[in-house]
């Protein structure tokens, strides 16, 4: 590609959605550096630069202190419509997972309790019986867990924290085996108990700290030295 004087900065970006849409640039592969760029297109260091920061924004590219940038998505026409958005790369760090999930579903708690009907509640038993009957089934007591926090997700009346944490539980549960090797079987029993029985009872404020108390146990025993 050969790059003229005017709008370097879009001429770069287009050329790198050409190399990735094309497949010569791969997503999780290393693109070409700084220098090397800035030698084979002929044009200064500062607009190739820009122009990667322009696709790190997008969610495009990555750059990694010190190893260089790389491709993270291929889906380049879209590009705009996908920032901001939930993405599967979000969901990949654990403990961040985690963090959010703590500050969302806490209040989610909260605020499915004052909406509470007994069907919701008798959804969340059978989730919760579901659990308990599936100690050697990791599969089955896992679905059943995320069907429980989902539920109440969807009792808090909130689309945008239903529409939020579906994204999370989406990608999330591609690795929501970990989770499961963190609690095992009776903490994940124990926590759901509780949990379920505040909001039995009504008390709002006591469900959202044993919602607390779940996902903070999940974060301390992430970060506990092995």
């Amino acid at each position: 590609m050969i790059i003229t004087h005017s709008n370097v900065t879009e001429q770069l970006v287009s050329y790198f959605k050409e190399n990735i849409v094309s497949g010569a640039w791969k997503v999780g592969e290393k693109i070409p550096s700084e220098n090397q760029l800035t030698e084979t297109l002929g044009v200064s260091r500062a607009s190739v630069r820009t122009a990667i920061q322009q696709m790190v924004g997008l969610g495009i590219l990555e750059s990694r202190h010190g190893k260089g940038t790389y491709v993270m998505d291929n889906q380049v026409d879209g590009m705009s419509a996908n920032k901001g958005k939930i993405t599967a790369q979000d969901c990949k760090d654990l403990q961040k997972v985690l963090e959010f999930r703590r500050i969302v579903e806490t209040e989610a708690c909260y605020l499915a309790t004052r909406y509470a009907t007994d069907e919701f509640i008798n959804e969340l038993q059978r989730c919760l019986d579901t659990m308990a009957s599936n100690k050697v089934n990791k599969e089955n007591f896992i679905t059943a867990d995320t069907a429980f926090h989902e539920l109440i997700c969807r009792e808090s009346r909130n689309p945008l924290l239903e529409k939020s944490m579906s994204k999370v539980f989406e990608e999330a549960c591609k690795d929501q085996g970990r989770t499961y090797e963190l609690f095992g079987f009776k903490d994940g029993i124990y926590y759901h108990t509780l949990i379920l029985n505040a909001i039995r009872s009504g008390d709002a404020k006591r469900a959202r700290e044993c919602m607390y108390e779940h996902l903070q146990a999940a974060i301390d025993k992430l970060n506990e030295p092995e």
